[in-house]
């Protein structure tokens, strides 16, 4: 288990701790990441180290990754996630299945972040490749 932990610098306002890998998250300030575009954050950055890592272990010739999100939050409170869509604009001569292996291999086994979120979540991946 790894331990983190958060200190209140007023308002909204949460920084990591000393010994603690650095964050800043605000609910109020724009251009500072609130709590839930972390969340979002951290699944688009779990499945693309996902990706990068399967592509690369297949050999396959990856020049760039961009990834893109959309969500939909619930109306109601806790206004969770009630659907992610995680767009990949992969660049390279790779072949379509290998990105849509990678890409179920990843939500499926080993995104431990995607794996967290509840089961009911809507959750969907697309992809382009550009050569």
């Amino acid at each position: 288990m790894s331990a983190l932990s958060l200190d209140w610098k007023g308002d909204l306002t949460f920084v990591n701790s000393p010994g603690s890998p650095a964050i800043h998250l605000d609910s109020n300030t724009p251009g500072v990441a609130s709590p839930v575009q972390a969340l979002a954050y951290a699944a688009m950055a779990c499945m693309a180290m996902d990706l990068v890592h399967i592509l690369k272990k297949g050999r396959h010739d990856l020049k760039g990754l961009s990834i893109h999100f959309d969500g939909e939050r619930a109306a109601d409170y806790p206004k969770r996630y009630a659907a992610m869509h995680l767009r990949f604009d992969v660049t390279g001569d790779i072949p379509e299945d290998a990105v849509e292996r990678a890409l179920a291999l990843s939500h499926e086994k080993y995104c431990s972040v995607s794996n967290s979120l509840r089961l009911d979540i809507d959750f969907a991946t697309s992809f382009t490749i550009i050569k």
